[in-house]
This record gives structure tokens, C-alpha cells and sequence, in this order.
């Protein structure tokens, strides 16, 4: 299918595998486990179309409230992924870099050294990127930014005035602006979802839970996009 218009950078909120693995009568661990499954495959129906930025939202700060069996079950599930060679060799095929943002404190060692390995195996790749969200909040990213321009305020006597240089003190400072959000499971909302890039972002909500999106729906959301008018203000 040929759209007109198509977004350069876009970003997804993969909300309902809970609900998805209950509504199916499964453990919430195969719900997650379908997720990331399906994202592999999402990244790569964007491929198709010559999406070349996508940024998807793992773990968020608020995600830690949850239940510490369920934050340890993600955790693993992650862990599992990062070292799945045919993902990686997925990787390498469609020629991606693979990038993570977010605070890395917030997870476990051994997982963010893993993250950080194929980070570095695919940094030759720099058309394309895969932006994993992990350990990310919308307030936390703006708050990380405030208190780095602080600091170097107080070292140098000098301030941080204009949106350009602000912007480089983010956590996702390598993330451009979203031309558009898809959020999956009727979800209507951001909930805090890079507040910097995608003050400007068309929004798509979609009612399938994530492990059950197909590319059927991929295609009704970009073809929604290429329907708007984008005027920015003006």
C-alpha cells in the first residue's frame, strides 16, 4: 500500500498484554512474552514502509509500582530477549541500530549490560534505530534535564536560555521530535509519554490489546495519518 504521507519518527505505547493474557485465560508472563514477539514484528511492517525511527515504551518509572513479582517476570523476559541471537541477527538483517533511553539504574545490572552490548554491536547501523524506553518517565526525563542544567549553571555561571540547548540535557535527547503515537488497547491518553517530543505528535488509539495488533492495523493507522492535516499552530 502507497501512502503520500508517512511519518519519519514514530513511537509506540504497547498497552493490554495483561489484559490480553487474562482475557485468553493465560499467565500475565505469556502476555508480556507475546509483546515483545509482536513488537519484533511491528518494527519490521515499519521497515517495510520506510519508518525508519521508532521508539517503543517498555518499562516506565510507574511501571516499579507494580507488583516486585511482575517487575522480576518483565525484567527476565527482557533478559531472555537480549540475548536471542535471532533476534540480534533480525537486527543486523534490516540493517538497525538498537538504542536504549531512559534512567539504566532503574533495572538491573546484568540486563542493561546486555541492552548496552547490542547497543554497541548495531551502532555501525545509522539510518534506522529502534528506541527502547526503559526505566522512562515524561516528569523523570524533565526533571533529570532541570537538575543537569543546574549543576551546570552552578559550575559555570552561565544558563541554559533556549529550547536547543535544554533539549541536549534530556534522557532522550537522541530522540527527534514524534511525528505520531500509537497506543494500543483503547488507552486514550499519554500517560506521561515523552512529554518533550511529542508535544506536537499525531495520536492514534487503537482498541486491540497489543499481542493481537496485526499489520491490518498498522496499515488503518497510517493510512489515518496520511488523512491529517498536520498545521503545528498555524
Amino acid at each position: 500500500m502507497k501512502l503520500n504521507a508517512l511519518p519519519r519518527a514514530l513511537a509506540l505505547i504497547p498497552d493490554g498484554n495483561r489484559r490480553w493474557a487474562k482475557r485468553n485465560r493465560l499467565s500475565f508472563l505469556t502476555g508480556y512474552e507475546m509483546g515483545v514477539k509482536k513488537f519484533i514484528d511491528f518494527s519490521e511492517w515499519c521497515n517495510d514502509y520506510g519508518i525508519n525511527n521508532i521508539s517503543v515504551w517498555a518499562f516506565s518509572t510507574e511501571n516499579l509500582n507494580r507488583p516486585r513479582s511482575e517487575v522480576n517476570a518483565l525484567f527476565n523476559i527482557y533478559r531472555k530477549t537480549a540475548k536471542d541471537r535471532g533476534i540480534i541477527e533480525r537486527l543486523h538483517e534490516n540493517r538497525s541500530r538498537f538504542s536504549i533511553v531512559g534512567d539504566i539504574r532503574l533495572i538491573p545490572k546484568d540486563l542493561a549490560a546486555s541492552l548496552h552490548k547490542i547497543e554497541k554491536e548495531t551502532s555501525v547501523y545509522k539510518e534506522k534505530v529502534i528506541n527502547m524506553l526503559i526505566g522512562y518517565g515524561g516528569k523523570a526525563d524533565i526533571l533529570y534535564a532541570a537538575r543537569k542544567i543546574s549543576e551546570y549553571s552552578i559550575e559555570t555561571g552561565r544558563a541554559v536560555t533556549d529550547e536547543s540547548a535544554f533539549r541536549k540535557y534530556l534522557l532522550s535527547t537522541s530522540i527527534p521530535d514524534i511525528d505520531y503515537v500509537i497506543r494500543t488497547s483503547g488507552e486514550q491518553r499519554l500517560s506521561g509519554f515523552m512529554p518533550w517530543q511529542a508535544s506536537y505528535s499525531e495520536l492514534y488509539f487503537s482498541d486491540k490489546l497489543w499481542p493481537e495488533f496485526a499489520r491490518g492495523d498498522l496499515d488503518k493507522a497510517l493510512v489515518e495519518y496520511n488523512r491529517r492535516n498536520r498545521r503545528f499552530g498555524k
